[in-house]
C-alpha cells in the first residue's frame, strides 16, 4: 500500500493490560512512521491510558469503562471517529464487539487458532496463526506486515515530560548515585518473589553502594514493608506513591531495574533500562521484556508455566530464584551499560 492509498483514520483496540500496551506502542510507532498523515486512535480503560498520554503516535485516546456497561458509549464514540482500519489487539469477545462497532470496513483481528471467546467473528481479516509463546512485540508487529507498511527498527515513543521529571526529582530526592529500580509487585500473586531472597539483594547491593527503590502500587505496600523489614540496609520505599507516568522517568534514570513479570517491567525495557526480570508461573517466551531477554531468570518446578493466579506450593518456582542468581544477572546488567563500578 502506497502512502497515497493510506487510510485516513486507524483505531487500534487494546483495552489493558499495561504490559501489552506498552508492548503494542511499537506498532502505533511502526504506522506513523509509515502514513505519517494519518490519525491513529487509540481505546483503552483508564488503567493503562496514562502509557498513550503525550505519545508521539496517538493522536486521541479513546477511554472505556472496564464493565460491558461502557460499551454502548464506547460504540458511539467509534463510531463518531469514524475508522477505516481497527486493529483488534485484545482478542475477547469486548474487543470484538468495539471493532465490529467502531463500522470500519477492514476490521483485522488475530487469527482464529490464536483468539478467544469467538472474537474472530467480529473481524473480517486476520494475521496468520503463530505458535502460542510467540513474543507478544512480534505477535503486535505482524499487523503493521499485513497492512503492508515498511519495516522500521523497534522504538516505544515513551518519554517523560519536563514536569514529570521534576516530579521524579522530588520523588528521589533522597537517592544519591546509582539505584537499582526494584518493582516488587505483580498482578497475580503467583508471580511474586519471597521476601527474604529480595531482602538479601538489596543488603548486598547497599554494601556496593548502590540504593534500592522499592515501586509498586497502593496494593503492593504489604510487600514493599516485608522485603524492607526483612533487610539489615535501608532500601527507600516509593510503593503506593507514584503513578505510573512517574514510572517512566524514575526507570529512565535507574541504573538496572529488577522484578517480577508484570507491566513496569516493561515500562523499564521501553525506556532502555537493563530489566532483570523473574519468571516463574509464566513464560518468558511470551512475555520478556524487550531487548533484555538475556537477563531472564527462570525458576524451576514441574508445574511451570502454570499461568495460574493461586498456588499450593508456596511459589517453588519462584523460591528456586536464588539472590546469588538475580545478583549475577545484576552485574551482567550493569556491565552492559558501563556501570561495572557497581559491582563487586
Amino acid at each position: 500500500m502506497t502512502p497515497s492509498d493510506a487510510p485516513h483514520r486507524i483505531l487500534i483496540v487494546l483495552f489493558g493490560a499495561i504490559g501489552d500496551v506498552v508492548r503494542a506502542l511499537p506498532l502505533a510507532q511502526r504506522i506513523r512512521a509509515g502514513w505519517p498523515g494519518c490519525e491513529i486512535a487509540w481505546t483503552v480503560e483508564a488503567a493503562a491510558a496514562p502509557m498513550l498520554e503525550h505519545h508521539p503516535a496517538i493522536d486521541r485516546v479513546i477511554t472505556v469503562d472496564r464493565t460491558y456497561r461502557g460499551l454502548p458509549p464506547l460504540l458511539r464514540e467509534l463510531r463518531a471517529f469514524g475508522p477505516d482500519v481497527s486493529l483488534d489487539l485484545q482478542r475477547l469477545l469486548k474487543s470484538g464487539i468495539a471493532s465490529w462497532g467502531s463500522r470500519a470496513p477492514r476490521r483485522i483481528g488475530f487469527h482464529w487458532d490464536n483468539s478467544r471467546e469467538a472474537n474472530w467473528f467480529f473481524n473480517n481479516e486476520t494475521i496468520g496463526p503463530v505458535d502460542r509463546f510467540t513474543a507478544k512485540i512480534d505477535h503486535y508487529m505482524a499487523f503493521a506486515d499485513l497492512l503492508g507498511l515498511p519495516d522500521a527498527p523497534i522504538s516505544f515513543g515513551l518519554t517523560p515530560t519536563d514536569a514529570e521529571r521534576r516530579q521524579v526529582d522530588d520523588l528521589l530526592a533522597d537517592v544519591t548515585g546509582d539505584f537499582v529500580a526494584f518493582f516488587v509487585g505483580a498482578s497475580w500473586e503467583t508471580k511474586l518473589w519471597h521476601a527474604a531472597p529480595a531482602a538479601e539483594v538489596v543488603d548486598r547491593l547497599a554494601e556496593r553502594g548502590m540504593t534500592a527503590v522499592l515501586l509498586g502500587a497502593p496494593g503492593d505496600v504489604a510487600t514493599a514493608r516485608e522485603i524492607a523489614t526483612a533487610a539489615r540496609s535501608n532500601p527507600v520505599d516509593l510503593t503506593g506513591r507514584t503513578s505510573l507516568r512517574d514510572l517512566i522517568g524514575i526507570f529512565e534514570r535507574a541504573a538496572i531495574a529488577l522484578g517480577p513479570d508484570s507491566g513496569p517491567m516493561h515500562i523499564a525495557a521501553a525506556v532502555g533500562t537493563p530489566v532483570v526480570s523473574l519468571f516463574g508461573a509464566t513464560s518468558p517466551k511470551r512475555s520478556a521484556p524487550y531487548a533484555f531477554e538475556h537477563l531472564v531468570l527462570e525458576g524451576e518446578a514441574p508445574c511451570r508455566p502454570c499461568y495460574s493466579r493461586s498456588c499450593d506450593i508456596d511459589r517453588e518456582c519462584m523460591k528456586a530464584i536464588t539472590a546469588e542468581r538475580v545478583l549475577s544477572r545484576i552485574d551482567e546488567g550493569l556491565g552492559a551499560t558501563g556501570r561495572a563500578d557497581a559491582q563487586s
